[in-house]
């Protein structure tokens, strides 16, 4: 737990953005494609979009999800994500989303 806190910390970034870092990181091919500059700027967006979700339990309304996969695959696009690693990225993320409104509520 201290190293996972120290990583997101050598990275500038909070608990929940360094979650989402190494979801996006986790495919080798990414993050060499990818600088890690680029990464830290998706991550930063992707939990200002996690954040502005509906507060209801988003993760049983499938339109909600829906929107939310729609947008991720569409900021993944445009920051020049592996298009052949981005479904896979799309539901780590997803999954990453959900655990962190989880422990949000905890």
């Amino acid at each position: 737990m201290r190293e996972a806190k120290k990583h997101g910390q050598d990275l500038g970034l909070n608990d929940e953005e360094a979650a989402f870092y190494d979801a996006l990181a986790e495919n080798g091919t990414a993050k060499k494609v990818m600088k890690s500059d680029t990464l830290r700027l998706m991550v930063r967006e992707l939990a200002e979009m996690v954040k502005k979700l509906p507060k209801l339990d988003w993760t049983q309304r499938e339109s909600v999800r829906a929107d939310l996969r729609r947008k991720v695959r569409r900021l993944l696009a445009m920051y020049g994500y592996p298009p052949d690693l981005s479904e896979d990225a799309t539901q780590l993320v997803l999954k990453q989303a959900e655990l962190s409104t989880e422990n949000a509520a905890d």
